[in-house]
């Protein structure tokens, strides 16, 4: 494939998906902070919010749907980076091939981004720069923790397999530095963070600028998957198991 054709797929698929969420989320921080007599700080964003919560049945066949296809935009980078390089999977290190190794270095990840991101998300609370994020509104059924789990593992597979694997490879086949990947990377992942407000788009932006190094410099997008679902996990599934007991959440 001509390099100029690699920067129109790799428009395409961004638009087909997480720069589409980058552009709904820039339209949505400008009616945040456009609401008359309503500060950033007091509004709420919600996520992973019940369909019909009055029918669990037909609640948990929507919830599927919300996991499943947003997967398939992983099925379609993998199949674009396997036309031009064999073996997708093994080439970004998608794969399970080191389990141990990618799990260890996964959980040590999740920790040293964890803990900066939540430090940074309530001072931009404090600073009146963030709405107040209420991660897990599911009705109470018995699927609403497993649904929440694979929610947590379909975010980190879809943003890191394409974020990471599909992108920064991208341009590198384009002759780019590294360096201007990940920038662009981490650039469009704050942007589809925006919704939040300016913390959880600046928080993002610099998991993005540590997860492109971090991928950079040991070739393999598994332990950035699983860091990016732990987090996940911690965020939505601690926050439904702590909201009962505290309000405030």
């Amino acid at each position: 494939m001509d390099k100029p054709r690699y920067g129109l797929e790799v428009a395409i698929v961004l638009f087909l998906g997480l720069g589409r969420s980058a552009v709904y989320s820039i339209l949505s921080i400008i009616e945040e902070l456009t609401r008359p007599h309503q500060p950033l700080s007091q509004q709420t964003t919600v996520m992973n919010s019940s369909a019909v919560p009055d029918r669990p049945w037909l609640d948990l066949a929507y919830q599927i749907s919300y996991i499943v296809f947003p997967l398939v935009q992983v099925l379609l980078v993998l199949y674009l980076l396997h036309l031009t390089h064999a073996h997708a999977r093994r080439l970004i290190g998608f794969d399970l091939q080191r389990p141990g190794r990618d799990l260890a270095w996964g959980l040590g990840i999740a920790a040293g981004i964890g803990i900066p991101g939540l430090g940074i998300y309530l001072g931009a609370r404090a600073l009146g720069l963030n709405t107040n994020v209420s991660p897990a509104n599911l009705a109470e059924n018995w699927w609403t923790v497993p649904v929440l789990l694979g929610l947590a593992a379909m975010n980190g597979i879809v943003e890191e397999v394409t974020m990471l694997g599909y992108v920064l490879t991208r341009f590198a086949d384009l002759g780019q530095r590294p360096w201007v990947g990940i920038v662009v990377s981490a650039v469009v992942r704050g942007a589809y963070h925006l919704y939040q407000g300016f913390g959880g788009a600046f928080g993002n932006l610099l998991m993005g600028l540590a997860f492109g190094w971090l991928y950079r410099r040991f070739g393999r997008v598994m332990p950035l998957v699983v860091a990016h679902t732990v987090l996940d996990i911690v965020s939505f599934v601690g926050y439904a198991l702590a909201k009962p007991y505290l309000p405030w959440l």
